[in-house]
Protein backbone atom coordinates (compact mmCIF):
# COMPACT_ATOMS: atom_id res chain seq x y z
CA UNK A 1 0.00 0.00 0.00
CA UNK A 2 1.24 3.09 -1.00
CA UNK A 3 2.04 6.28 1.38
CA UNK A 4 0.57 9.10 0.13
CA UNK A 5 3.15 12.28 0.08
CA UNK A 6 1.25 15.83 -0.24
CA UNK A 7 2.57 17.76 -2.75
CA UNK A 8 3.49 21.24 -2.47
CA UNK A 9 3.97 23.72 -5.14
CA UNK A 10 6.53 25.98 -4.76
CA UNK A 11 6.49 29.17 -6.79
CA UNK A 12 9.82 31.39 -6.77
CA UNK A 13 12.13 33.06 -9.10
CA UNK A 14 14.95 31.93 -6.83
CA UNK A 15 16.84 28.98 -7.73
CA UNK A 16 18.28 28.38 -4.11
CA UNK A 17 14.50 28.94 -2.55
CA UNK A 18 13.72 25.83 -4.74
CA UNK A 19 16.77 23.72 -3.54
CA UNK A 20 16.40 24.76 0.27
CA UNK A 21 12.35 23.69 0.23
CA UNK A 22 12.46 21.15 -1.91
CA UNK A 23 15.26 19.07 0.50
CA UNK A 24 13.27 20.41 3.76
CA UNK A 25 9.89 19.74 1.82
CA UNK A 26 10.99 15.57 1.07
CA UNK A 27 12.76 15.24 4.28
CA UNK A 28 9.56 16.35 5.79
CA UNK A 29 7.60 13.78 3.92
CA UNK A 30 6.08 15.96 1.48
CA UNK A 31 6.23 15.94 -2.54
CA UNK A 32 7.90 19.90 -4.28
CA UNK A 33 6.56 20.53 -7.12
CA UNK A 34 8.26 23.72 -9.42
CA UNK A 35 7.44 26.86 -10.82
CA UNK A 36 9.46 29.77 -11.06
CA UNK A 37 6.81 32.10 -12.91
CA UNK A 38 3.22 32.94 -12.17
CA UNK A 39 1.65 32.17 -15.11
CA UNK A 40 3.78 28.57 -14.91
CA UNK A 41 2.54 28.30 -11.61
CA UNK A 42 -1.10 28.80 -12.55
CA UNK A 43 -0.65 26.03 -14.74
CA UNK A 44 0.80 23.83 -12.52
CA UNK A 45 -1.68 24.41 -9.85
CA UNK A 46 -4.34 23.69 -12.77
CA UNK A 47 -2.05 20.67 -14.15
CA UNK A 48 -1.35 19.23 -11.12
CA UNK A 49 -3.99 20.17 -8.39
CA UNK A 50 -1.54 20.12 -5.81
CA UNK A 51 -2.28 19.84 -1.93
CA UNK A 52 -0.83 23.27 -1.09
CA UNK A 53 0.68 25.96 -2.76
CA UNK A 54 3.75 28.12 -1.06
CA UNK A 55 3.58 31.20 -3.04
CA UNK A 56 6.31 34.49 -3.38
CA UNK A 57 4.71 37.73 -4.27
CA UNK A 58 7.61 39.11 -6.19
CA UNK A 59 7.49 37.13 -9.49
CA UNK A 60 9.68 38.23 -12.70
CA UNK A 61 6.44 37.94 -15.24
CA UNK A 62 3.58 39.60 -12.35
CA UNK A 63 2.49 40.54 -8.86
CA UNK A 64 2.22 37.39 -6.96
CA UNK A 65 -1.20 39.13 -5.52
CA UNK A 66 -2.64 39.06 -9.17
CA UNK A 67 -1.32 35.01 -8.81
CA UNK A 68 -3.36 34.67 -5.79
CA UNK A 69 -6.50 36.38 -7.16
CA UNK A 70 -6.58 34.51 -10.03
CA UNK A 71 -5.62 30.48 -8.63
CA UNK A 72 -8.66 31.08 -5.97
CA UNK A 73 -11.01 31.59 -8.94
CA UNK A 74 -10.06 27.39 -9.53
CA UNK A 75 -8.58 26.05 -6.61
CA UNK A 76 -9.44 25.73 -2.74
CA UNK A 77 -6.58 24.12 -1.11
CA UNK A 78 -4.39 26.00 0.73
CA UNK A 79 -2.09 29.07 -0.09
CA UNK A 80 1.10 30.30 1.49
CA UNK A 81 2.30 33.43 0.70
CA UNK A 82 6.56 33.91 0.85
CA UNK A 83 7.06 37.98 0.76
CA UNK A 84 10.10 39.86 1.48
CA UNK A 85 8.00 42.67 1.90
CA UNK A 86 6.96 44.02 5.52
CA UNK A 87 3.96 45.68 4.77
CA UNK A 88 1.10 45.49 7.08
CA UNK A 89 -1.30 46.72 4.12
CA UNK A 90 -0.28 43.56 1.60
CA UNK A 91 0.05 41.23 4.33
CA UNK A 92 -4.01 41.86 4.84
CA UNK A 93 -4.44 42.47 1.49
CA UNK A 94 -3.15 38.65 0.84
CA UNK A 95 -5.32 37.28 3.24
CA UNK A 96 -8.65 39.17 2.48
CA UNK A 97 -7.50 37.49 -1.58
CA UNK A 98 -7.64 33.92 -0.22
CA UNK A 99 -4.15 33.13 1.40
CA UNK A 100 -4.35 30.66 4.51
CA UNK A 101 -1.05 32.12 6.11
CA UNK A 102 1.90 34.06 4.99
CA UNK A 103 5.67 33.91 6.16
CA UNK A 104 8.35 36.67 6.02
CA UNK A 105 11.88 36.14 4.37
CA UNK A 106 14.08 35.50 5.82
CA UNK A 107 12.22 32.44 7.18
CA UNK A 108 13.04 29.37 9.25
CA UNK A 109 12.15 26.08 7.61
CA UNK A 110 10.54 24.67 10.81
CA UNK A 111 8.38 27.79 10.77
CA UNK A 112 6.97 27.44 7.25
CA UNK A 113 6.41 23.91 7.48
CA UNK A 114 4.60 24.53 11.09
CA UNK A 115 2.52 26.90 9.06
CA UNK A 116 2.02 24.23 6.17
CA UNK A 117 1.03 21.50 8.60
CA UNK A 118 -1.29 23.95 10.08
CA UNK A 119 -2.80 24.71 6.69
CA UNK A 120 -3.03 21.25 5.54
CA UNK A 121 -4.44 20.45 8.84
CA UNK A 122 -7.68 22.84 9.00
CA UNK A 123 -8.11 21.72 5.47
CA UNK A 124 -8.81 18.37 6.50
CA UNK A 125 -11.51 19.51 9.36
CA UNK A 126 -13.35 22.06 7.38
CA UNK A 127 -16.03 19.95 7.48
CA UNK A 128 -16.08 18.50 11.23
CA UNK A 129 -16.87 20.45 14.23
CA UNK A 130 -14.41 21.92 16.23
CA UNK A 131 -13.25 19.05 18.73
CA UNK A 132 -14.56 19.68 22.06
CA UNK A 133 -11.43 19.86 24.12
CA UNK A 134 -8.22 22.01 22.82
CA UNK A 135 -5.03 22.08 24.98
CA UNK A 136 -2.16 24.29 25.06
CA UNK A 137 0.44 23.66 27.55
CA UNK A 138 -1.28 23.66 30.77
CA UNK A 139 -4.10 25.41 29.37
CA UNK A 140 -7.00 23.61 28.73
CA UNK A 141 -10.53 25.05 26.55
CA UNK A 142 -13.16 22.60 27.26
CA UNK A 143 -15.98 24.02 24.73
CA UNK A 144 -18.98 21.39 26.49
CA UNK A 145 -18.45 23.08 29.94
CA UNK A 146 -17.13 26.25 28.54
CA UNK A 147 -14.27 25.65 31.27
CA UNK A 148 -10.76 26.89 30.79
CA UNK A 149 -8.73 25.68 33.42
CA UNK A 150 -4.45 26.26 33.86
CA UNK A 151 -3.20 22.56 35.54
CA UNK A 152 -6.13 22.27 38.27
CA UNK A 153 -7.16 26.28 38.40
CA UNK A 154 -9.97 27.09 37.14
CA UNK A 155 -9.70 29.96 35.21
CA UNK A 156 -12.75 32.57 35.51
CA UNK A 157 -13.18 34.75 32.14
CA UNK A 158 -15.88 37.43 31.58
CA UNK A 159 -18.52 36.05 28.61
CA UNK A 160 -16.96 37.94 25.68
CA UNK A 161 -13.04 36.92 27.29
CA UNK A 162 -14.59 33.58 26.68
CA UNK A 163 -16.11 33.97 22.94
CA UNK A 164 -12.72 35.37 22.02
CA UNK A 165 -10.57 32.81 23.36
CA UNK A 166 -12.93 30.02 22.07
CA UNK A 167 -12.97 31.40 18.22
CA UNK A 168 -9.18 31.51 19.13
CA UNK A 169 -8.81 27.94 20.15
CA UNK A 170 -11.17 26.80 17.64
CA UNK A 171 -8.70 28.29 14.52
CA UNK A 172 -5.24 26.75 16.06
CA UNK A 173 -2.44 27.56 13.75
CA UNK A 174 -4.13 30.09 11.66
CA UNK A 175 -4.30 34.16 11.75
CA UNK A 176 -7.20 35.62 12.25
CA UNK A 177 -7.59 39.01 11.45
CA UNK A 178 -8.45 42.09 13.85
CA UNK A 179 -11.65 42.80 11.63
CA UNK A 180 -12.63 39.35 11.87
CA UNK A 181 -12.37 38.80 15.35
CA UNK A 182 -14.13 41.90 16.65
CA UNK A 183 -16.95 41.42 14.17
CA UNK A 184 -17.31 37.50 15.33
CA UNK A 185 -17.43 38.57 19.33
CA UNK A 186 -18.22 42.36 18.91
CA UNK A 187 -20.45 42.86 16.02
CA UNK A 188 -20.04 45.30 12.96
CA UNK A 189 -20.22 48.39 14.35
CA UNK A 190 -17.15 47.22 16.56
CA UNK A 191 -14.82 46.15 13.48
CA UNK A 192 -12.44 49.13 13.07
CA UNK A 193 -12.01 48.93 17.04
CA UNK A 194 -8.31 47.26 17.21
CA UNK A 195 -7.48 49.01 20.55
CA UNK A 196 -10.81 47.45 22.00
CA UNK A 197 -9.73 43.90 20.86
CA UNK A 198 -6.01 44.61 22.28
CA UNK A 199 -6.99 45.59 25.57
CA UNK A 200 -8.98 42.33 25.59
CA UNK A 201 -5.94 40.17 23.95
CA UNK A 202 -3.99 41.64 27.11
CA UNK A 203 -6.70 40.19 29.82
CA UNK A 204 -6.59 36.81 28.51
CA UNK A 205 -2.96 36.90 28.41
CA UNK A 206 -3.10 38.03 32.21
CA UNK A 207 -4.91 35.39 32.74
CA UNK A 208 -4.09 32.22 30.83
CA UNK A 209 -0.41 32.58 29.85
CA UNK A 210 2.99 31.68 31.91
CA UNK A 211 4.54 34.67 31.01
CA UNK A 212 2.03 37.46 29.62
CA UNK A 213 5.26 39.51 29.09
CA UNK A 214 6.14 36.80 26.83
CA UNK A 215 3.26 35.02 25.36
CA UNK A 216 3.17 31.43 24.04
CA UNK A 217 -0.51 30.83 23.82
CA UNK A 218 -1.79 34.02 21.58
CA UNK A 219 1.25 35.03 19.21
CA UNK A 220 0.48 38.64 17.93
CA UNK A 221 1.07 38.97 13.65
CA UNK A 222 1.58 42.80 14.08
CA UNK A 223 -0.96 44.99 12.54
CA UNK A 224 -2.73 41.95 11.45
CA UNK A 225 -4.75 39.60 13.87
CA UNK A 226 -3.79 36.86 16.52
CA UNK A 227 -2.74 33.57 16.30
CA UNK A 228 -3.79 30.78 18.55
CA UNK A 229 -0.86 27.94 19.40
CA UNK A 230 -2.38 25.04 20.76
CA UNK A 231 -0.41 21.18 21.49
CA UNK A 232 -0.48 20.39 18.05
CA UNK A 233 1.29 23.32 16.28
CA UNK A 234 4.93 23.73 16.56
CA UNK A 235 5.40 27.17 18.32
CA UNK A 236 8.15 28.42 15.89
CA UNK A 237 5.88 31.97 15.14
CA UNK A 238 7.53 35.10 16.31
CA UNK A 239 6.23 35.50 20.08
CA UNK A 240 4.67 39.41 21.15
Amino acid sequence: MSVHHPRILVIDDEPQIHRFLRAALEAAGFEPLRADTGAEGLREIARTAPDAVVLDLGLPDMDGSQVLRQAREFYNEPIIILSARDRETEKIEALDSGANDYVEKPFGVGELLARLRAALRQRSHAAEPPPPIVRAGALTVDFPKRLVTRGCDIIHLSPKEYDLLAKLAQNPGKVLQHRDLLLAIWGRSHVEDTQYLRVFIGQLRQKIEADPSSPSIILTEPGVGYRFMDDDTLRVAPQG
